[in-house]
């Protein structure tokens, strides 16, 4: 976000999310498509990432809407963001994962409100991830 110019951040981010928002994988490659053909002109780099990424991002379509856009895990993902705007090399994959951790821990403990549809959340991280969660 740091290369899209101010005035178009708002509407840039408003795009993004019709991607990672979107309810399926087939959905959110429609919604890749519509937003890179209106950006790539101005940033085509951005949207190169996505397409290159792919493999990365898809996971969260395994998962419902209400799974990866609870406030729980928005909250996660801008500790993340802050996390590689204040170091954006790792000398190691394990120092990565290291500091994933470590900040993953400490967002937890901002976690005081019961989480919406926590139900249905549990529900399906425990199918998925069957005898990781407690």
């Amino acid at each position: 976000m740091k290369y899209v110019a101010e005035k178009y951040r708002k509407p840039f981010c408003t795009d993004l999310k019709t991607i990672y928002q979107a309810p399926t994988e087939e959905k959110a490659l429609v919604a890749l498509d519509k937003v890179t053909e209106k950006w790539e002109g101005k940033y085509p780099n951005s949207m190169k990432g996505w397409k290159q990424h792919w493999d990365a991002i898809s996971p969260i379509f395994k998962f419902s809407v209400e799974v990866h856009t609870t406030n729980a895990i928005e909250s996660l993902k801008a500790t993340y963001r802050k996390l590689n705007r204040q170091r954006s090399v790792f000398p190691s994959d394990t120092t990565l994962l290291k500091a994933l951790y470590l900040s993953t821990f400490e967002a937890t403990k901002k976690w005081t409100k019961p989480l919406r549809n926590w139900g249905q959340v549990y529900g399906e991280l425990s199918i998925m991830y069957e005898g990781r969660l407690l």
